[in-house]
């Protein structure tokens, strides 16, 4: 991450995010200084580093001060695809709840499903799929998230997938 362009009062939101620390994160944002959209260099917001970190007050906080919850980095990536990454049940709950989508893809064809099933976060993969991720995308090299969670031998997640419908023999292109 890089705060080379963001203001003092930025870069302090983004530590505030980071460390889950909500009366700072408050106090910045209702001082009228701070948009709670600012952004680093590479496009990465507060709410999505407070996803990545679970921290659920904070990421609430920047929902209803406004901030874009689907609002995708340089790379393509969510709020929603940091909290699936690290496995934020809670987060990802939170997130549908005001709106996010499970439609943005990353630059590489990596989704929230994608992610949640490589890493073996069988909470957040039967959140994604109650709320309407794709079983069925690929990541830009044809692997799928059955493909992903097979890799990494999660076995629950496969279980599900299976369950969702994912195809055994999908061919990787």
């Amino acid at each position: 991450m890089s705060f080379k362009k963001e203001t003092p009062l930025a870069n302090a939101v983004f530590w505030a995010a980071r460390k889950g620390n909500l009366a700072l994160l408050q106090l910045l944002l209702n001082s009228g200084r701070v948009d709670a959209d600012c952004r680093d260099n590479f496009g990465t917001t507060a709410l999505m580093v407070a996803s990545y970190s679970g921290y659920y007050d904070c990421v609430k906080e920047l929902i209803m001060q406004g901030a874009d919850i689907n609002y995708q980095r340089e790379t393509g990536s969510t709020a929603l695809f940091f909290a699936s990454q690290q496995g934020h049940r809670d987060v990802v709950k939170l997130l549908f709840e005001f709106g996010a989508s499970t439609e943005f893809q990353t630059k590489d064809g990596g989704t929230a499903l994608t992610v949640a099933s490589q890493y073996g976060h069988s909470k957040v993969v039967d959140t994604l799929l109650k709320n309407g991720a794709n079983v069925h995308d690929r990541l830009n090299d044809g692997a799928t998230s059955l493909f992903l969670a097979a890799q990494e031998g999660h076995v629950t997640v496969i279980r599900q997938l299976l369950s969702s419908g994912a195809k055994v023999n999908q061919a990787r292109e």
